[in-house]
């Protein structure tokens, strides 16, 4: 794992952007009712990624919810730049995630109207407040990072599944959020590409102060991260070395199935 780094500038990190206490979410009433997470806390900090591990159904993309105000925790607290998120009107957690949270999701979730580069521009003019004249040159500069630069013009129905996905990892990190929550990241990539765009999300934490949030299943991933937690049946700890090289060898033979489009190298 990478190590604890200072906040851009060179000034140590020492409070956390983001506070979760005691998260607990249940679906379902009475005989029906399942547990997909149980006292779960954690902290981000800005400047780290944090990567979330575990097997499927344990609860990770539900955490990645409840942190990011897209689903509200049956009990518990989630405090994000000093407010506590689920005291917020609807509308004021609207206006927090438009500022200060990026997304990339295990579908693409690309508008099928606009082309590569209107995807990263809108979030600049809409989200940002940026003008026309720089969210252009912006969305290039994204696009020509995620190797995408002759891709600009074309419609996501005119790109790989691949492609879409850098074009939503750009989309995820193009306004510079103080948070970046991305589910299963290089799913869609092989590892030759799988490192670019997590090469990208060391860049925008690291070097930008980001504080990102990865749930995935792949371990090679561990190498990058600045943490790495462990979700299992809806409980959340911080794995001992042990541990770790349990879960390394477990996802080394998911990662060699047929159905994994990330090949071992």
């Amino acid at each position: 794992m990478s190590q604890n780094r200072e906040e851009p500038g060179g000034i140590e990190s020492r409070h956390p952007v983001l506070e979760a206490t005691h998260l607990t979410h249940t679906y379902g009433l009475g005989d029906t009712q399942v547990t997909a997470l149980s006292d779960v806390s954690l902290t981000l900090m800005p400047g780290e990624i944090v990567l979330l591990l575990g097997p499927a159904g344990s609860g990770k993309s539900t955490l990645l919810s409840l942190l990011s105000g897209l689903l509200r925790p049956t009990s518990g607290q989630v405090v994000a730049l000093g407010q506590d998120i689920w005291k917020l009107s609807q509308a004021q957690l609207e206006d927090f995630r438009l500022k200060h949270c990026g997304f990339i999701f295990q579908e693409y979730n690309l508008l099928p109207s606009l082309n590569a580069r209107q995807q990263l521009e809108i979030i600049l003019r809409w989200g940002a407040s940026v003008g026309a004249a720089e969210a252009r040159s912006r969305a290039d500069e994204m696009l020509t990072l995620l190797g995408l630069a002759r891709k600009g013009t074309l419609m996501p129905i005119q790109l790989s599944g691949g492609e879409q996905q850098r074009v939503a990892i750009g989309r995820g990190l193009i306004k510079r959020p103080t948070f970046c929550f991305a589910d299963e990241p290089t799913a869609a990539l092989d590892w030759k590409r799988g490192q670019q765009v997590i090469e990208l999300l060391r860049c925008a934490s690291h070097d930008q102060g980001v504080a990102v949030l990865i749930v995935a299943h792949d371990e090679r991933i561990i190498a990058y991260a600045d943490r790495v937690l462990l979700l299992e049946d809806g409980k959340l700890h911080e794995p001992a070395t042990d541990e770790l090289q349990g879960y390394h060898l477990e996802a080394a033979q998911a990662c060699a199935s047929d159905d994994s489009p990330l090949k071992p190298v």
